[in-house]
């Protein structure tokens, strides 16, 4: 079978099952209930005996850990267990596709749509940071970042809203899209202009601490695309979600739960290697210790990152090999 023909199909199954996953209600309504919690998040915040603002940060990343996560547990568990289910995969495989171009398609379209959700999240995050918390009566709200944000929104609701009904576009996946987008001219807007509606590029309050804590999450998210589609390869939808959150807390507390044991025991070393340490991409201390992330820790994430997620891959071609579609 020729490289540019298989190659072909998997730029359509992957192009196809982003589509499918934009789609999702869960996939639009995770990232909305996002937002909303990006918005109140500085109120949330600002009832600490420390610092508020550090407490943002912390907040706004966990709300865009577990975002990441579900979207891409609820969409990769889905994305070839519902395939199997409806017996749809009889006709892909028939093409004839090879089944390791399937899971990497599949794979390629769910991180797609995980990327797109998290970086949407990504600008909340920063926008809801350079509004930072009203700490004390003579704080005053950032107009800049409330009017950027307000413009976007009505922008994005009317034009979802035109292309629904003049080309019958599904509401939600248009305006999913539409944010990226808008989002993209608003942090440009933001990273240029001040609270004082001024040309001030040096006080937009964008910190590569939270951007590069941001690329962490996302290489975890991707970890647990992985880890779903190989599990949704050979079993259903609730189990594969089950397993998923169970690895995903296990991952959390990897040094508690196999570290401290695994000089003495070999069952904690198993568990070290096989779990992956979801601790490595989380930047809580840096935020309270104010320490940077070098560009060092951010390249032995993201290898440590694709590592892992291609041991994934590898097992879940094996898996779906010997896996009976008809």
């Amino acid at each position: 079978m020729p490289i540019e023909y298989q190659m072909n199909k998997l730029v359509t199954i992957a192009k196809n099952t982003f589509i499918e996953t934009l789609r999702q209600p869960i996939y639009a309504i995770i990232i909305f209930a996002a937002l909303c919690l990006f918005i109140i998040s500085p109120s949330i915040a600002m009832y600490t005996m420390d610092d508020d603002n550090k407490l943002l940060r912390e907040i706004g990343l966990s709300t865009l850990f577990l975002t990441s996560l579900f979207i891409a547990i609820f969409s990769a568990s889905g994305a070839v267990a519902e395939e199997l289910q409806n017996k749809t995969i009889m006709t892909v495989l028939t093409k004839p596709v090879q089944r390791p171009i399937f899971i990497l398609a599949k794979f390629l379209g769910v991180t797609a749509a995980v990327i797109l959700a998290h970086y949407i999240c990504t600008v909340a995050l920063l926008m809801a940071i350079r509004h930072g918390v009203l700490e004390t009566v003579n704080d005053t709200h950032d107009w800049t970042v409330l009017g950027a944000a307000s413009v976007s929104l009505i922008a994005v609701v009317l034009l979802s809203a035109l292309f629904n009904y003049i080309y019958d576009w599904k509401f939600t996946s248009t305006a999913t899209v539409l944010t990226g987008i808008f989002a993209t001219l608003t942090i440009i807007f933001l990273a240029f202009i001040d609270r004082n509606w001024q040309f001030n590029p040096q006080d937009n309050k964008l910190s590569t601490v939270d951007i590069y804590g941001s690329v962490l999450l996302l290489l975890a998210a991707i970890i647990i695309v992985a880890l779903a589609i190989a599990l949704s390869s050979r079993f259903n939808i609730v189990v594969t979600l089950s397993v998923c959150i169970g690895i995903f807390l296990l991952g959390l507390v990897s040094d508690y739960a196999f570290g401290r044991f695994a000089e003495a025991h070999l069952w904690a070393r198993i568990g070290r290697f096989l779990v992956p340490n979801l601790q490595i991409f989380w930047i809580s201390d840096a935020i309270y210790e104010g320490s940077t992330i070098p560009m060092k820790y951010l390249a032995i994430g993201a290898t440590y990152a694709l590592c892992y997620t291609g041991a994934i891959l590898a097992l879940a071609i094996a898996l779906f090999q010997r896996r009976q579609v008809g």
